[in-house]
């Protein structure tokens, strides 16, 4: 019989804030192509406060999602904060319409993101603060310095980054420490398999965004048979794979259904056995 390590439940991000590996990313909670408030703004509040109700205190946002009616509809949902809640944003991008990123690493676009997410959220400190992209045109250096400036103030106590390799997380650490990074993996796009590996020897969080992506389809009958066993669906057990794969790894699946939200939720107390693990990694 194969042998089951049971996965940490929590993890501390910085080495000092302890949050459930399973938490929620809230982009879609706003409207096509991330853009404008969600269609139903009551249903969105409401999957917020339940995924609050439900253990959830990792919660994953950015001034560009909406732009800014994410991080608004969050502070309207859940202030007072609940104690222990991180809310992590993001800056880093502008957004000229629907569907539409632009990347802004200039240090006055930076600053005032950071400004921004401040008042619209509400807190006097962001607890996790993550730069959307490296900005090809401005120097590392020069979009950092803004949020060293903030860490200084007491307005930011963490920063991580996002779709970034090795020598980008190495460079941007000769400018400030950096607790997390957040790139797309999951169980069908593991193309940053040796990042994984370097963050958690580093004791750097790594956030997974996409989680969902079960793989190719050749991997279906596969999932589907341990899906069956264990009673679950093929989302649950791409989350519970990912829980597997290395403890510093915090999921942040995004939903607008509270049934759903349940559903991702419930996936925690599925233990992949190794013989499984091994199986869906081929």
């Amino acid at each position: 019989m194969s042998e089951t390590l049971r996965n940490p439940v929590t993890y501390k991000i910085g080495g000092d804030i302890e949050i459930n590996r399973l938490g929620y990313g809230g982009m879609q909670l706003t409207g096509t192509g991330v853009w404008g408030d969600p269609e139903d703004r009551n249903n969105a509040k409401k999957v917020l406060q339940d995924a609050v109700a439900n253990g959830v205190n990792f919660i994953d946002t950015a001034d560009a999602y909406g732009p800014h009616t994410n991080e608004t509809l969050i502070a309207e949902a859940l202030q007072p904060y609940a104690k222990g809640l991180l809310i992590a944003t993001k800056g880093g991008f502008e957004r000229s319409g629907p569907g539409r990123w632009e990347i802004n690493g200039r240090p006055e676009h930076i600053r005032e993101a950071i400004e921004g997410s401040l008042k619209r959220l509400k807190v006097s400190q962001i607890g996790l603060w993550q730069l959307h992209r490296f900005d090809p045109k401005v120097p590392i250096e020069e979009t950092l310095a803004p949020v060293v400036e903030a860490v200084k103030a007491g307005k930011i106590k963490h920063v991580g980054l996002s779709e970034v390799d090795i020598a980008q997380v190495e460079r941007a650490e000769k400018v400030l420490p950096v607790v997390s990074v957040q790139n797309r993996y999951n169980l069908g796009d593991r193309h940053w398999e040796e990042l994984v590996d370097y963050t958690a020897k580093r004791g750097i969080a790594f956030i997974p965004w996409y989680p969902l992506a079960s793989g190719p389809g050749k991997m279906a009958e596969r999932i589907n048979d341990i899906a069956v066993k264990h009673e679950s669906t093929t989302a649950q057990i791409a989350l519970a794979w990912l829980l597997k794969r290395s403890a510093n790894i915090l999921l942040i699946p995004g939903t607008k259904s509270i049934e759903h939200l349940r559903q991702n939720l419930a996936a925690g107390k599925i233990e992949l056995t190794d013989d499984e693990f091994a199986r869906l990694s081929k």
